[in-house]
């Protein structure tokens, strides 16, 4: 079903820590609510792969910032989701290697890498409406936005869900490095409401995430 809200784009925000299952719930609501899902994780990931794939140390920040320069970041869409391509390469499954999951928190904290990729998150809203999902979309790239919520789970439901994924980084210090970084730390931002998704099914928590939404004054 459509979404029309005074025929001006809207965004909802979906914040919230590593495997808290944002992503799954944001990707559920953009095809209920007929929007564009933005991942806004896959756009650091994207970064972080080219920074990478140029041998380019994530801790270097000023060959980071110097490499960023002269990156062409594309984002597009794709029916409801939207797509990310570094120098013409569309990037699908080399956004979850190890590699990129250990060095995107590190790069994700460079402020001039959030500065330009929280101005393109912001560009997709003057295309369409938008479901973003990340760790500062109600609190940084659309503060205004009434619709926000903070999609939580606990630390061991967390980890045994990056561990059915085949991930192996540590939960606990993602955490910290979201959460302690200068730059756009992972909060709750003001007017979110928290989702417990720890004991959720896919079906309940989109539900859920209707029923905030609809006491958030969404109506669709």
């Amino acid at each position: 079903m459509a979404l029309i809200k005074n025929q001006h784009h809207v965004a909802i925000a979906i914040d919230g820590p590593a495997a808290s299952g944002k992503s799954t719930i944001a990707r559920n609501l953009a095809r209920h609510l007929g929007l564009v899902m933005v991942n806004s994780g896959a756009m650091y990931r994207a970064v972080t792969w080219k920074i990478l794939s140029l041998g380019i140390d994530p801790f270097d920040q000023d060959a980071v910032e110097q490499a960023l320069e002269n990156m062409a970041i594309g984002c597009g869409v794709d029916g409801c989701f939207s797509t990310i391509a570094i120098d013409g390469v569309v990037l699908h499954d080399e956004l979850r290697s190890l590699q990129v999951n250990q060095a995107v928190s590190i790069v994700s904290a460079i402020p001039l890498v959030r500065e330009r990729l929280v101005a393109l998150q912001r560009d997709y809203l003057q295309r369409t409406s938008v479901v973003m999902e990340g760790r500062d979309i109600g609190s940084v790239v659309f503060p205004d936005t009434p619709y926000k919520i903070y999609v939580d789970a606990s630390a061991e439901v967390r980890a045994a869900r990056r561990s059915a994924e085949g991930v192996t980084d540590s939960v606990a210090a993602r955490d910290h490095a979201d959460s302690a970084r200068a730059t756009a730390p992972l909060v709750v931002a003001k007017g979110a409401v928290v989702l417990d998704n720890s004991d959720h099914t896919v079906a309940s928590a989109v539900e859920a995430s209707l029923d905030i939404l609809r006491s958030q004054g969404l109506q669709w």
